[in-house]
């Protein structure tokens, strides 16, 4: 070997000293068990001492509003964005087998059968390890929600640069 490679471990290691340990997420879909799968791994990295950035838009803004909130809107189709999708952890459908809430209610039991953490516990779970969370602000506009149907603990309401900004150092990016 020339001294121009590495062995694989001084290669990881290099790699490690180049990229902080962090991790993002861009959160798109509002279904329950992607929001899930979402915040289990943003936990687990951050119980793990990662760095992580979780980024919301379009139906998985649906996921950070508090219980039961609509669009503010004045026009007539935004304001039907807002009709069907009913902000909090508890209105997330499944994205397959939900029918009609009969699949996520029968899942939410399995769930809670076997001490399983529902989505809002997640979240304060992911808040209480310093998951930043950032709601995007053109989806935002785009939807007619305002900032005051997000939950407390939304850090930061920003746009697709600052998290490209995240993601640009980041050692994990997911889109889920």
């Amino acid at each position: 070997m020339n001294s121009t490679q590495l062995e694989p471990e001084a290669a990881l290691a290099e790699l490690k000293e180049k990229k902080p340990d962090s991790v993002t997420i861009v959160c798109l879909s509002g279904d329950m068990d992607k929001a899930m799968a979402a915040f289990i791994i943003a936990t687990g990295a951050a119980a793990m001492g990662m760095k992580v950035t979780m980024f919301f838009t379009f139906w998985g803004l649906n996921i950070i509003r508090k219980q039961g909130s609509t669009s503010s809107a004045k026009d007539w189709m935004r304001k039907a964005f807002g009709w069907i999708n009913k902000g909090g952890t508890e209105n997330l459908p499944l994205s397959r087998f939900h029918f009609g809430g009969l699949g996520t209610n029968m899942m939410k039991k399995v769930m809670k059968n076997n001490r399983m953490p529902g989505i809002a516990e997640l979240l304060e779970t992911a808040q209480d390890l310093g998951v930043k969370m950032i709601a995007c602000t053109t989806t935002l506009g785009m939807m007619g929600i305002s900032k005051d149907t997000l939950i407390d603990g939304v850090d930061q309401l920003a746009g697709v640069s600052t998290y490209l900004a995240e993601a640009k150092n980041g050692s994990v990016n997911l889109f889920i």
